[in-house]
């Protein structure tokens, strides 16, 4: 019997094959363009995707083992985020579509192991066995829009947005709490519509506060891929403005995000 997560889990493979579709037909030349964030090129957010894919697979199949991991990562520091850059950087384009081919299968393959009631330890608070998953799908389609941004690549959206969506609108209070900012009492009502046309309304139906537009704008706004200036989401309400300034769907420090202007072609399409 399929349950909830076997659909998340098959949805981040269909993900995974989308920017598969992707990274097989760059030029080697591709793989060192600079993407939108700064110092990171095309093979850098690759080797991204790859290094946290192997590490969520091992948080999946030996939680104990990846959780002393986690304490020499944080211990590392920024020198942590230098090591798994460098060795993609140390590799020729076809050896860091292998490793990330090898890491992304990997972590379906543990997945697919995951008892629906289980916590996976991360780099953060352990998570949900449904939010794990959703959240390395939010990671290889934002990574993966990293990538189609400078590529000249097409990557459709899909309604698998739904799942980054959520993402989003849960995690308000964290964006708040990444900053140390109080979030405000006034509730957030998201009404968006799909890459598939169907309407998809998050949040209480009596708010004053109102973010309208497409789930592609709110996406890439949520996972600081588009300054909400560039995009065509109407934003109603102080907390709303002030959530779609800070919003943050990952989990870290503070990002630095796109500026206003970045994307402005984009908006005028």
């Amino acid at each position: 019997m399929s349950t909830a997560l076997d659909q998340i889990i098959n949805d981040l493979a269909a993900e995974q094959a989308a920017l598969a579709r992707v990274l097989d037909v760059l030029s080697a030349g591709d793989w060192d363009v600079p993407t939108h964030a700064p110092g990171w090129s095309v093979r850098d957010q690759v080797s991204h995707l790859a290094y946290f894919d192997e590490a969520a697979a091992r948080a999946i199949t030996d939680p104990e083992a990846f959780s002393a991991e986690v304490r020499e990562f944080l211990v590392a520091g920024p020198d942590a985020e230098a090591r798994y850059l460098a060795r993609g950087r140390g590799m020729a384009p076809a050896g860091v579509l292998d490793w990330w081919r090898a890491a992304s299968g990997a972590l379906i393959a543990a997945a697919h192991t995951l008892d629906p009631d289980a916590r996976v330890p991360w780099f953060g608070p352990a998570m949900g066995a449904a939010s794990f998953i959703t959240a390395r799908l939010m990671e290889t389609w934002s990574h993966g829009l990293d990538v189609v941004d400078v590529a000249g690549a097409d990557r459709p959206d899909t309604d698998r947005l739904r799942h980054v969506v959520f993402l989003g609108v849960r995690t308000r209070a964290y964006s708040y709490a990444a900053r140390g900012m109080a979030q405000p009492a006034a509730p957030v009502r998201v009404e968006l519509t799909s890459p598939s046309g169907e309407r998809w309304v998050l949040g209480d139906a009596g708010a004053a506060d109102v973010i309208r537009g497409t789930a592609t704008d709110f996406c890439r706004v949520v996972t600081q891929r588009r300054h909400v200036a560039d995009t065509g989401l109407e934003v109603q309400g102080a907390a709303a403005e002030e959530w779609m300034a800070i919003a943050q769907a990952f989990a870290g420090p503070p990002g630095q995000g796109r500026r206003p202007g970045e994307f402005v072609e984009e908006k005028s399409a």
